[in-house]
């Protein structure tokens, strides 16, 4: 079975080729000519690809050349996207429109797959409710509050509206493990002795570790179901403090803690934002991470994941992040060699 995995070169990419190819499959790694392939070199059954997102009419005869080349796609993970970029105009560009040019490229060739999972993010619905603190539902209205998880809507709404075709959404919560960078910085925060929380009320959030999230996709892909969404989170509810305890716990530290009030956190990220786009970079604090760190419900409901995959996951947040902060030391021990 011959199966395409978009993104290839990122976090959550690198996880699922190296799944794709342990488990026999066929693989085709979508990457760009600018990634960074180390973490993919150890792989010599994977083809790579660049496909051309940006122009429908490019794309559909290169398509068509890999069809003739390596025959038709089985599967599709386009998992392709961004999360964070210099222009703002960039996450419609590239999460809307080029997924976009690439459903309507797969349908004008011939070339749809039997499953075609795109990968989206629960910040595409948006915060749950801050009164009842209740997790988000598989039907809620959306209501996103970025310009990242706008972009995400878009392209969800679009493979809903494209009739016949075997799409399925997933929208994980936060996802984290060996190789990932944002949570890496929060556990690099901690490793320096110091604990930081924004805003004075507590902060209910979620988790996905990125090895139980590579086999939940995997395993949709081997059923019967099309043309659903469903959340991926391990199913419970964290706040942060907890979240850092237990980072402390697995590094050992003891930590100063510092909270630091909205609306300072809110000035600090619009600022750097600013100041970000003088140089042509994107900060890590910035205007729209600011308006996801400081929604203080970010629950969902897993039951129809559990209901249709009989879904359970393997890592809750102790052992995850236990392999994370393995994973963290190894690499910081590595560093000063």
């Amino acid at each position: 079975m011959k199966i395409l995995i978009t993104g290839a070169s990122g976090f959550v990419g690198n996880h699922l080729v190296h799944h794709a190819a342990k488990s026999g499959f066929e693989t085709f790694a979508g990457v760009r000519a600018c990634s960074n392939l180390s973490n993919l070199q150890d792989i010599p059954s994977v083809t790579f690809i660049d496909l051309p997102y940006q122009d429908k009419g490019k794309l559909k005869a290169y398509l068509l050349e890999c069809k003739l080349k390596y025959g038709k796609m089985d599967y599709i993970i386009h998992n392709a996207g961004l999360t964070k970029c210099k222009k703002k105009s960039d996450f419609d560009r590239v999460n809307y429109e080029y997924t976009r040019n690439f459903v309507e490229a797969l349908i004008e060739t011939d070339c749809v797959p039997q499953k075609f999972i795109y990968m989206s993010s629960l910040s595409a619905i948006g915060s749950g409710n801050e009164l009842t603190m209740e997790p988000l539902l598989a039907n809620e209205t959306p209501h996103p509050n970025t310009l990242y998880g706008y972009s995400k809507l878009k392209a969800e709404q679009f493979l809903q509206a494209t009739a016949g075709f075997p799409y399925l959404i997933v929208r994980p919560t936060g996802i984290y493990g060996p190789g990932d960078k944002d949570y890496t910085i929060y556990v690099e925060t901690i490793d320096k002795g110091i604990e930081p929380y924004l805003g004075f009320k507590p902060q209910y959030i979620s988790f996905i570790y990125v090895t139980d999230l590579v086999s939940i996709i995997f395993k949709i892909l081997e059923g019967d179901i099309t043309r659903k969404a469903y959340f991926v989170s391990d199913g419970k509810s964290y706040t942060q403090q907890e979240y850092a305890s237990i980072v402390k716990k697995h590094l050992k530290k003891k930590t100063i803690k510092i909270t630091v009030p909205l609306f300072i956190t809110k000035a600090l990220c619009y600022t750097m934002d600013v100041v970000g786009g003088w140089f042509g970079q994107v900060p890590t604090l910035n205007a729209d991470k600011y308006k996801i760190m400081s929604c203080r419900n970010w629950l969902c409901d897993i039951s129809e994941l559990e209901k249709d995959f009989g879904f359970k996951p393997m890592y809750f947040l102790n052992e995850g992040v236990q392999e994370t902060v393995s994973w963290y030391l190894a690499q910081k021990a590595s560093s000063k060699k």
